[in-house]
């Protein structure tokens, strides 16, 4: 599988055959060397919201066209369908949504969620991916929370981890999440796009050594094989 980092919270997923957008925030993104047109030209398979704030649904419309399917909570889903998506899928917490690719099962984080015209997006949330052959849990935007653990039992490849701090978990309380999630890697995000998100990647990365966890610092642009 290949993991490439657009930048802040945005992340592309290819396993030789699908690819997968995660928080597509792409145009306005000052860290994204990717332009829209390019991601686009991806052939996207599915695109996964896990809340509605502009800097994750980002260019979600641009990208779900076709038979691209978007999917998030039952908010999301129907504002995308409002907006004319025509493959939107709106599930909830707790819900598993299965797709040719693998599946997707949505948990809680603890956070907010509206679009940027003032729409209430639902409940956000956080995302166990199957896919590729792994299990992937994306945190989304959250605080630290106990059920974390709930989370781990499932047995976890890779985390996607927010360290920025202010709006969600900084580096040590997200070293803290690696204690109840127990992933074998994890990969810090949401952090250091804007000058509200100080959270440092290195002071993580010691976090997770730590416990042993390997921390891969993607850089916007890279891609890493896992």
């Amino acid at each position: 599988m290949k993991i490439t980092f657009i930048g802040h919270s945005a992340f592309l997923l290819q396993d030789g055959t699908h690819t997968l957008a995660i928080d597509p925030f792409i145009a306005g993104n000052p860290v994204a060397k990717h332009s829209v047109e390019q991601v686009r030209a991806m052939n996207i398979s599915s695109v996964l919201i896990s809340h509605a704030h502009g800097d994750h649904w980002g260019n979600a419309l641009d990208l779900a066209q076709g038979d691209t399917t978007l999917i998030g909570t039952a908010e999301i889903g129907g504002y995308a369908g409002s907006k004319g998506v025509q493959n939107a899928i709106g599930a909830n917490i707790g819900g598993t949504v299965k797709q040719p690719w693998g599946s997707v099962y949505f948990t809680p984080a603890w956070h907010s969620s509206s679009f940027p015209d003032g729409t209430y997006g639902g409940m956000p949330t956080g995302m166990v991916i199957e896919f590729g052959g792994k299990r992937l849990y994306f945190a989304g935007d959250t605080a630290l929370f106990g059920d974390m653990q709930l989370i781990g039992d499932r047995g976890l490849d890779l985390a996607f981890l927010p360290i920025g701090d202010h709006y969600t978990m900084g580096p040590e309380e997200a070293g803290r999440a690696l204690d109840l999630l127990r992933p074998k890697d994890v990969i810090p995000m949401h952090y250091g796009t804007f000058p509200g998100l100080p959270g440092d990647p290195q002071v993580f990365a010691a976090e997770a050594r730590k416990r042993g966890v390997t921390a891969h610092l993607i850089q916007p642009g890279e891609t890493l094989d896992y």
